[in-house]
């Protein structure tokens, strides 16, 4: 299979390490991990071992000082290994990159060093059960609490603090809360000056009293888990505060961002992975005299599925090379499209893969089944299709909302 064709060397020699990688873990390792009720610690600390995990991440706080287009790289390599990691979209893509852009000192060294090497995870909150799409109905809401002593073990120690935070709410669909460190939660504070609430994120450690979370049971295949949290009283101390409490959207989408581009990266792995399998199997698999691949109305799916992907790809390189070179609209554009169209590059390649195979397609070990439910992820998460066309019709095209 081509992999693209606008790259430097050395990102050709990563993607080439990282597959190598990928490889000496595949398929059969992931979906061990997943019946076995696992994670997949022994890949993500290779990777991390390697430099892989943090290599977006800035060169004095232990990273790579690349950026996401070398992550979304790293990601795309190992789904289309069969293995993807999931929490690389949200531990170093958005956690650390909203922290590296915007938190204090005394945030990016008690935080970073350990998101690169991987000792350290964060998860990400921000949907909520009666928000769906619609950020701007977020009900997590932070106030300003009393003077009190706050404990916080991540800073190492009790400290006295008139500027504390107390969040309450809600979040759904948050992954990895149960092997995350710490959550970088969305919640709304008010605005002194006009009484409108403006979201703002905090860094809540996961032995924070208040803080619960709860499975959720999903019909997916995957090592990662999807939790409820709960925010009751949730008492943190005033740095908690991730950057500047009145730069509101600007800090919110620098995470976002990179979760669409990441995203599309998962994707994209995933559906180079699935038209993998399926072209072995139509270059091998022979009914008549000649194998099945001959055969145009196999043959050309599978070159459309192959283009699609390719296109895809292309668009996810704009959007990752947009947001590095700090251009965060034109990044918001790019990645919306990138993400809507590696999501569906994916379903087809899947949908066409497990067509390809016949009945070999539902088995087990073929392992294309289980990436059907899988390949739907990226329509829906972190935003749906619609609404990302809502977006292009609304700030691309400037047509007027409905809504």
């Amino acid at each position: 299979m081509a992999t693209p064709t606008i790259e430097s060397e050395e990102h050709r020699a990563l993607r080439k390490a990282v597959a190598a990688l990928g490889n000496r873990y595949g398929r059969e390792y992931f979906a061990r991990v997943v019946a076995e009720g696992k994670h997949t610690d022994e890949l993500w600390s290779e990777a991390a071992r390697l430099g892989y995990l943090g290599v977006n991440l800035p060169q004095e706080y232990g990273g790579g000082g690349g950026g996401i287009v070398e992550l979304s790289l790293v990601l795309e390599e190992l789904g289309a290994a069969g293995c993807p990691l999931l929490m690389l979209v949200v531990s170093p893509a958005i956690c650390g990159t909203v922290i590296a852009r915007f938190g204090t000192e005394e945030q990016k060294r008690t935080w970073l060093p350990g998101l690169a090497d991987g000792s350290r995870k964060m998860a990400f909150g921000i949907t909520e059960p009666d928000a769906g799409s619609n950020s701007h109905r977020i009900t997590t809401t932070a106030r300003r609490g009393s003077a009190s002593v706050v404990a916080s073990k991540s800073r190492g120690g009790a400290k006295r603090s008139g500027g504390d935070w107390v969040l309450n709410g809600r979040k759904v669909f948050i992954s990895g809360v149960d092997i995350a460190d710490a959550t970088l939660i969305v919640g709304r504070t008010e605005d002194a000056r006009t009484g409108r609430l403006k979201p703002c994120l905090f860094i809540v450690p996961r032995d924070t009293p208040g803080f619960g979370h709860t499975p959720i049971a999903m019909e997916l295949s995957a090592p990662e888990k999807q939790f409820e949290v709960t925010l009751d009283d949730v008492r943190l101390p005033a740095d908690a505060l991730i950057g500047d409490e009145d730069a509101g959207l600007l800090q919110l989408f620098a995470g976002l961002n990179p979760e669409r581009i990441m995203t599309a990266a998962f994707a994209l792995g995933m559906g180079r992975y699935a038209l993998g399998r399926a072209v072995d199997y139509a270059r091998t698999r022979q009914v008549w005299k000649e194998p099945i691949g001959t055969h145009q109305a196999l043959a050309h799916p599978l070159a459309q599925a192959h283009i699609e992907l390719e296109l895809a790809r292309l668009m996810m390189q704009k959007a990752a090379h947009l947001y590095d070179a700090g251009d965060d609209l034109g990044a918001g554009e790019a990645a919306n499209m990138a993400k809507y169209a590696a999501a569906e590059a994916a379903v087809h390649a899947v949908d066409q893969a497990v067509h390809t195979l016949g009945g070999n397609g539902l088995t087990q070990e073929y392992g294309l089944a289980s990436m059907i439910t899988a390949a739907r992820v990226a329509r829906i998460a972190p935003v749906s299709r619609e609404m990302i066309l809502n977006f292009v019709s609304h700030q691309s095209l400037g047509l007027p909302k409905s809504y």
